[in-house]
């Protein structure tokens, strides 16, 4: 399939890159402020569920409180998803920021049964709060859906740097432009700036206050979806 310059850095794929560096955002920082947790990273949460009770982990058992853990936090990734599509269904078709809504609206609750259940003065966020914010992370990856597909998964990474790298083949041999790679480029540095800015909130605020931080951020982002998006096509 040939990929053409709208396809590659469209208005879609300029929202997308913004929406992916939230995704970067709040793993990065949910990661540095928790346990050593994955909220986007669902291939390492797979890894870690199926391997505990090999190597240095074998003294906890096969099944632990490691790989039980990451499982929940897999099954509450794929029911974010599954709620945000449902929603993209019936309420939000055709609009992005339907889903920013949910994410934000799942961040603050998180953030707010942190504060409940470990108080003001706590360091780091506890493991019932990360799984909303899986479930947050899950919603937002609906966000761009195509014939009642999933388009551009934002925090999907590898998958990515796979498209990036096949891109960037086609190219070389003069099979394709720069568009068939750059746009994945794009996608990925945006994830990338997104876990920087992640990892410099979660260096000076601590607590269930990083995923306030994380909030009031995607809420921007909702803001920003909705104007330069969705107000189109309602007004258009």
């Amino acid at each position: 399939m040939r990929i053409t310059r709208a396809d590659a850095v469209g208005p879609e794929a300029r929202l997308s890159w913004l929406l992916a560096g939230v995704a970067g955002m709040i793993g990065a920082a949910a990661f540095l402020d928790s346990q050593g947790y994955f909220v986007t990273f669902m291939t390492g949460n797979t890894e870690r569920a199926a391997l505990q009770g090999f190597g240095t982990t074998k003294d906890r058992g096969i099944i632990g409180p490691t790989a039980l853990n990451a499982g929940f936090l897999i099954v509450a990734f794929v029911a974010g998803v599954a709620v945000a599509m449902y929603c993209r269904r019936r309420f939000w078709s055709n609009h992005p920021h339907g889903t920013t809504v949910l994410t934000t609206i799942g961040l603050f609750v998180a953030g707010a049964m942190d504060l409940a259940l470990n108080g003001f003065d706590a360091n780091d966020v506890t493991y019932v709060p990360i799984i909303i914010v899986a479930f947050s992370v899950g919603a937002l990856n609906a966000a761009f859906v195509k014939n009642g597909e999933v388009s551009i998964p934002l925090s999907y990474v590898t998958g990515t740097l796979v498209k990036l790298g096949q891109g960037i083949e086609r190219h070389a041999r003069g099979g394709g432009t720069v568009y068939d790679w750059l746009g994945y480029a794009l996608l990925y540095a945006g994830f990338i700036g997104g876990a920087v800015v992640g990892g410099i909130i979660g260096t000076f605020v601590g607590g269930g206050y990083v995923l306030f931080a994380a909030a009031a951020l995607c809420g921007v982002t909702t803001l920003v979806t909705f104007f330069h998006t969705d107000r189109k096509t309602i007004l258009g």
